[in-house]
């Protein structure tokens, strides 16, 4: 299976590309989408959209994952970042590609082990569960692949198979 993990936002958007198969990941692809601070937002948007339909259209996923989001301190950024993610999902919907949403805990769980874990051990285990010899850069990128590893390791997990032929899917 063939997944594309999604760092959504609006400036920077970090995409990361795994082939996952019987319990293994193998690292495929991995960068990141940027728009000019400069630019009207509406372009920005316009941006993303035409980058993710090229991207999903060259990488051909079978799923893509992506991170819920959470609103913190910075509403502000958080609403255009919301915006960004709508641009992105809206891409996928078009395209036809399966789209899956992951909690930041969730992310950590199937990449560390232990839901509270630091940035920079799910950064860590990502750089060693795609025998990579650095961490990705840019960071959107990481996260980005930290989330195409949650799809892959979820999804083909024998309790996630169970879980589906017990339910008739």
């Amino acid at each position: 299976m063939r997944i594309l993990g999604i760092d959504p936002g609006f400036a920077t958007i970090g995409f990361g590309l795994i082939a996952s198969e019987r319990g293994e990941q193998r690292l495929l692809q991995y960068g990141a989408i940027t728009t000019p601070a400069g630019l009207p937002f509406e372009q920005r948007l316009a941006m993303i959209f035409d980058d993710m339909t090229t991207l999903i259209a060259s990488s051909r996923p079978e799923a893509l994952a992506i991170e819920e989001l959470f609103f913190g301190h910075n509403v502000t950024t958080g609403i255009g970042v919301a915006q960004g993610r709508g641009v992105i999902l809206l891409a996928a919907a078009k395209a036809g590609v399966p789209i899956f949403e992951y909690k930041p805990s969730q992310v950590k769980q199937a990449v560390v082990g232990y839901g509270n874990a630091q940035k920079r051990q799910v950064m860590e285990m990502t750089r060693r569960l795609l025998k990579m010899e650095k961490i990705p850069r840019p960071d959107d990128a990481a996260d980005a692949l930290a989330l195409a590893l949650c799809h892959g390791r979820t999804h083909t997990s024998l309790l996630h198979q169970a879980g589906m032929e017990s339910s008739g899917r």
